[in-house]
């Protein structure tokens, strides 16, 4: 009598905790309802061009340009700059269109494929717009190395 209690206790336990693991398996997540803070939807956005604050290459100071946003990181963005003077000799330049995102330009930018820049999110002043298909498709495959989609 006695091993038949022990056997129905030992049953009892194995029992709940079938329940209780089913139980966990088929919890699903909870929705937050409270946002963290408003800036995931104003952050950069891979192919977005941005108007944002860019040291020069030399450190002595900096200048808000125009970027192509190339990658975003947690706390900060990837971009290729964007130049408004002629760089059609230069192999590491594309021309991109500009009319698109900067309805006052007259004629085409260049976008400097050589070295990305990193910066962080207080950088960025505005959105511009986005770049066109063709181009993004050409820039990823440059830029595959590293790339988060």
């Amino acid at each position: 009598m006695r091993t038949a209690l022990v056997w129905l206790a030992i049953l009892l336990a194995f029992v709940a905790l079938a329940w209780w693991a089913l139980r966990l398996r088929r919890a699903r997540p909870r929705l937050h309802t409270e946002l963290p803070d408003a800036s995931w939807r104003t952050r950069p956005w891979p192919g977005e061009i941005w108007w944002a604050d860019v040291p020069f290459e030399d450190g002595t100071g900096h200048k808000v340009r125009p970027c192509l946003v190339l990658r975003t990181h947690q706390r900060q963005v990837e971009v290729l700059k964007i130049t408004s003077k002629d760089q059609s000799a230069r192999l590491d330049h594309v021309e991109i269109p500009t009319r698109a995102w900067d309805h006052r330009a007259t004629h085409n930018s260049f976008l400097d494929l050589s070295d990305p820049f990193r910066l962080r999110d207080v950088a960025f002043s505005r959105k511009a717009g986005t770049i066109d298909a063709k181009t993004w498709r050409a820039v990823r495959q440059l830029h595959a190395t590293g790339w988060v989609a």
